[in-house]
């Protein structure tokens, strides 16, 4: 699993995440919450639901793509 993080910075008009940002608090997430989820979600789309098998080996959880 996870143990490090890493910094993704993106750009988005501003009107988006002022909306992204409300739409997170109703459902009481943090828009970083939000996004990893996004990201897992896509992921699992992509690789299917062990993806952690093929993206993390069992040595060292590093990434394995």
């Amino acid at each position: 699993m996870e143990q490090r993080t890493a910094r993704l910075t993106l750009l988005i008009d501003p009107k988006k995440k002022a909306t992204f940002e409300k739409l997170c608090s109703a459902d009481d997430v943090t828009p970083s919450q939000m996004v990893r989820k996004l990201i897992r979600d896509y992921i699992e789309e992509k690789l299917g639901p062990d993806w952690r098998d093929e993206v993390y080996t069992k040595d060292n959880n590093s990434p394995g793509l």
